[in-house]
């Protein structure tokens, strides 16, 4: 019998407490758990230090800088599959057939300049052509992807992601801790995440804002800070920094509501697990998020504070009044990792 083999690219887990990271541990953990199903061989491409999350006798493959110049051992696999679009590591030029992840197009909806769209662009077109195989997170992201490169749509598969959180996981109570009644939202401190509107939500109530994540743009850190300052509210806005899944439980269970008025996002992975507890969830209508979000979420029609404040009562009170928790965990639930495996693995053996 042919020994099949494919490598599955988690490199990208470099970054801890990142959706990436979260991303590739999952996927990665749920194809493992269904190999005894399927006679190809799985490995992984990875970080040294993430080797021991993926004991594999032999067919593991570890990252090295120089791979972004020769990767030789490529074709030795039958199937790659590069799970990050902006990867240094895609074997182009090898014989393995390539199954190609796109998350997002955010670089043309960050008002970037078009020179620097155009060089993204270029850079996502040849691997696109490349790819065998290209699955994207949302229909969102596949009609972007269409509409900007014009990518033949019988190679591109729709698979959404899996909610992180599930029956094993525990909750640990953190070290920042409102007083008040809070609404929570977690995600990079960048000027993407539009997290500067989010004080407004404060205004006419008692309520805190906590905002978890890395800073990647401390300017924009300081613009939220202004903001809530020039509302009043400033008291009442926490940053956490960077926290860990434990702790993000917990403020998932406890807090009022999720509000996530981000503008560029290929799927949007908070909004998933705040619904999987029942909570109200507050977005903008940008991208992948009124897909995600489906019928059971609310939607900003603009950004203004006392209108943000006026929506949060409105979720809150139509939330309670009709009773609305049990839909949203019903509608979490259709975004599970195994099937979202079960779909990988679909695709891996149709290449072999």
């Amino acid at each position: 019998m042919h020994d099949e083999k494919i490598l599955v690219d988690v490199e990208r887990m470099r970054y801890p407490n990142t959706g990436l990271y979260y991303y590739c541990l999952h996927l990665a953990n749920a194809l493992q758990q269904q190999q005894a199903l399927h006679k190809a061989r799985l490995g992984f491409y990875l970080r040294k230090e993430t080797m021991s999350l993926f004991p594999n006798k032999g067919l593991n493959r570890v990252q090295h800088s120089f791979h972004k110049h020769h990767m030789f051992f490529a074709g030795k696999f039958d199937v790659w599959h590069c799970t990050f679009q902006g990867s240094n590591y895609f074997p182009a030029g090898s014989k393995a057939k390539i199954v190609f992840t796109v998350h997002d197009l955010n670089f043309l909806h960050e008002k970037l300049p078009r020179r620097k769209q155009k060089k993204f662009l270029d850079a996502l077109k040849k691997k696109v052509n490349r790819a065998d195989v290209i699955i994207t997170i949302s229909a969102f992201v596949k009609n972007d992807l269409q509409a900007n490169l014009e990518a033949d749509d019988k190679k591109i598969k729709i698979i959404h992601n899996g909610c992180n959180i599930s029956t094993e996981s525990t909750a640990c109570a953190p070290a920042v801790i409102p007083q008040a009644p809070f609404i929570f939202t977690i995600g990079a401190i960048t000027e993407k995440k539009n997290f500067h509107v989010l004080p407004g939500m404060l205004l006419n109530n008692e309520h805190s804002l906590l905002i978890a994540g890395i800073t990647h743009n401390e300017d924009y850190k300081q613009k939220i800070i202004e903001t809530a300052k020039k509302l009043g509210v400033d008291q009442r806005v926490i940053f956490t920094g960077g926290i860990s899944e434990a702790e993000k439980y917990w403020y998932l269970q406890n807090c009022l509501a999720f509000a996530f008025p981000s503008l560029a996002e290929g799927f949007g992975l908070p909004v998933i697990e705040a619904m999987h507890f029942g909570k109200p969830v507050l977005l903008s209508k940008a991208t992948s998020l009124p897909e995600i979000g489906g019928n059971y979420a609310y939607y900003l029609d603009n950004f203004e504070p006392s209108y943000m404040s006026n929506e949060l009562q409105n979720a809150l009170d139509d939330h309670a009044v009709n009773h609305r928790a049990a839909k949203i965990i019903e509608w979490s639930e259709q975004f599970n990792w195994d099937v979202t495996a079960q779909k990988h693995w679909q695709i891996y053996e149709s290449l072999l």
